[in-house]
């Protein structure tokens, strides 16, 4: 299948590869690939990085408060596990909050199960999610440098 993989350039150090799974999320993911094409993600800043949690993405103003000029998403919660490498949806209290911000699991998070809607797991360069610069916000922020689909 064409755009199946979403790809970040990363200002840590390297290409990160994410599966996209529109079996699991069709909605979130044409939502991804349309930012992504539209170059909304490049410049964006990972704004909260917990360690051994997630790096959270996504906000067009670097604040964690922002989102895309779209609608917010239905939910679209599925039985896909959150392991390290998964990427799900960011929400509000709200279910149907979903927009642009995402995020990546360094670990297995289990307690995020059927909460989020996870629509991608990373095939390869987990190890620039690791060196992502952690705080909450990062002292010096990491960033999307480029986002795209093939």
């Amino acid at each position: 299948m064409a755009d199946d993989r979403l790809t970040l350039s990363l200002s840590s150090g390297g290409d990160v590869v994410i599966k996209l799974r529109p079996d699991l999320a069709p909605g979130h993911v044409k939502r991804i690939t349309e930012l992504a094409g539209q170059g909304f993600y490049d410049g964006v800043k990972f704004h909260r990085v917990i360690p051994g949690f997630m790096a959270q993405t996504g906000c067009p103003t670097g604040t964690g408060t922002g989102s895309s000029d779209l609608p917010d998403l239905k939910a679209e919660f599925n039985e896909a596990p959150h392991v390290r490498g998964t990427a799900s949806m960011a929400r509000t209290s709200n279910p149907d909050s979903a927009n642009s911000q995402f995020f990546i699991c360094f670990d297995d998070s289990s307690f995020l199960d059927g909460q989020y809607t996870v629509w991608g797991q990373v095939e390869s360069g987990m190890e620039h999610v690791d060196a992502i610069p952690k705080g909450e916000p990062p002292a010096n922020p990491g960033t999307i440098v480029k986002a795209s689909v093939s």
